[in-house]
């Protein structure tokens, strides 16, 4: 995500927050579909993101799901002119994909004023789950 200046954070609101992608989302072909504090939804393709057996690598599902589920961080924490921070992530991978394409849908577990968790549920498009990702972020003020 582009870094803003603090006098355009404060005034951010989740209908004025709009999602920026950073190089490695845009190497791996994430589109942002959705982006609220109750939902960030993004897809990828597999095709760019195999590992050497050809199989959707892990690392890539728990990048998207970190990128979604951090994402959905900030946006709560826009909405009291703060920022959001990594503490910790899991991941737990119950299948893979060779092709197509995966949506990412991360949703709150708990918005809190200093922590966040989010669960990221990522899929498939013929709707089989792939992988559950679980972020926590830290909520902080600017500096």
């Amino acid at each position: 995500m582009n870094q803003r200046n603090d006098d355009d954070a404060a005034r951010l609101t989740p209908e004025l927050w709009r999602i920026h992608l950073g190089e490695l989302d845009e190497k791996m072909g994430v589109k942002i579909l959705e982006e609220s504090v109750e939902r960030v939804v993004a897809t990828m393709p597999v095709a760019g993101n195999r590992q050497s057996f050809g199989l959707l690598h892990g690392g890539a599902m728990v990048a998207l799901g970190e990128a979604v589920g951090s994402w959905a961080a900030v946006i709560h924490a826009s909405t009291m002119g703060k920022v959001a921070v990594g503490m910790d992530i899991s991941a737990t991978h119950h299948k893979s994909s060779t092709d197509g394409m995966v949506k990412a849908t991360a949703t709150p577990i708990s918005l809190g004023r200093t922590v966040t968790c989010h669960e990221v549920i990522i899929e498939h498009e013929n709707g089989i789950r792939l992988c559950t990702v679980r972020i926590t972020n830290f909520i902080k003020d600017r500096k």
